[in-house]
């Protein structure tokens, strides 16, 4: 198993844990947002007045692409993903959140977990995804043994 990897230009973890760690073939990425490098979040507006405006769709695409760069660092790509977790703050947002995955992942996507949970890291957050995919170390001259 190889050391985990936190990735310049991606939003720093809240925490003590790397974007990824990679173990023989397989790439663990940690719970993904839709958290910018520089801490603001797609898919989180506000107003002057301080009223927010949360998009699942938008939010819900940037986690997707934020993973997917994840996995390029490791030379692997969301076609690689074999498994997915989400955590959605409320259930009413599923079919949003639905029609943006599907527009990444089909039924020959990897398999999924979806639960509700009472909250994420900041209030503005509706998701996060933690993801694994398979990319055997020896698939070809782009893949990055890290």
């Amino acid at each position: 198993m190889t050391g985990g990897r936190v990735i310049p230009g991606k939003a720093v973890p809240r925490g003590a844990f790397p974007h990824y760690r990679r173990a023989g073939d397989f790439l663990f990425v940690s719970g993904t947002s839709s958290r910018r490098a520089d801490n603001s979040i797609a898919g989180a507006d506000a107003d002057g007045f301080g009223a927010t405006s949360l998009d699942i769709r938008a939010q819900t695409r940037a986690v997707i692409e934020n993973i997917g760069d994840i996995l390029a660092d490791a030379g692997a790509s969301l076609a690689d993903v074999v498994d997915v977790g989400v955590f959605l703050v409320n259930m009413n947002d599923f079919k949003g959140f639905n029609e943006s995955y599907a527009e990444y992942f089909g039924t020959d996507g990897p398999t999924r977990t979806t639960v509700a949970v009472h909250q994420l890291p900041h209030p503005h957050l509706l998701i996060e995804i933690k993801a694994t995919a398979y990319r055997p170390l020896a698939s070809g001259p782009n893949e990055k043994a890290k």
